[in-house]
């Protein structure tokens, strides 16, 4: 199943929020830059010592772009994450870098599907239950995570459909793939915005 199958949606303007600062002025956004552990299903790690990863990877890692005048910039802390679409934020889960801020959202054929912001910091006021509007800030990325992963500052990106067997209550990372939780979407169709693919991190 793909994002498709929500015929009412369109592609998000997630990039273009996520580049665009309060007074409207663009950062310089030109594309993504991924490798190939970043994306979605990916089996292997792309930080520290590589290797594979236990299960396939649930989204997608925002890391990198290139700016307009083809300067590499790294994602950090001081990026303010915007909602994709209007929502409302239902669970907040630890992750191993931070936290992880679920968002569920309706689309106009009243189907229900969900973003989650992975390795954040949420900011103030977002908590369980707190309405949002496409765009609101939700979350800063995390700066580090746990001491010795080696995994540089990134934005974890997933998206998935619910079904009627969804339980916030029960949703964690060890079971967000389970299709009786939510059946997964590559955020590449969703996110916007134009992307390289690179062997390596540069």
């Amino acid at each position: 199943m793909g994002f498709s199958d929500i015929p009412a949606l369109n592609r998000s303007r997630f990039t273009e929020m996520l580049f665009t600062d309060r007074d409207g002025n663009c950062r310089g956004f030109k594309e993504w830059i991924f490798c190939p552990g970043m994306l979605f299903n990916a089996m292997d790690k792309w930080w520290g010592a590589k290797g594979r990863r236990s299960r396939p990877h649930e989204g997608l890692d925002l890391c990198m772009y290139r700016n307009m005048q083809g300067g590499i910039v790294r994602l950090d802390e001081t990026i303010l994450i915007p909602a994709i679409f209007d929502g409302k934020v239902v669970k907040i889960i630890d992750d191993f870098l931070g936290k992880s801020v679920i968002i569920e959202h309706t689309s106009p054929d009243h189907r229900a599907f969900c973003s989650v912001f992975g390795h954040t910091r949420p900011v103030s006021g977002i908590k369980e239950g707190r309405k949002l509007k496409e765009g609101d800030i939700v979350a800063t990325i995390a700066h580090k995570g746990r001491a010795g992963t080696g995994v540089l500052p990134h934005l974890h990106v997933t998206i998935g459909l619910t079904s009627e067997k969804t339980s916030y209550d029960l949703m964690e990372w060890e079971n967000i793939a389970d299709p009786d939780m939510l059946t997964l979407i590559d955020p590449l169709q969703v996110i916007g915005g134009n992307y390289v693919l690179e062997a390596t991190l540069q």
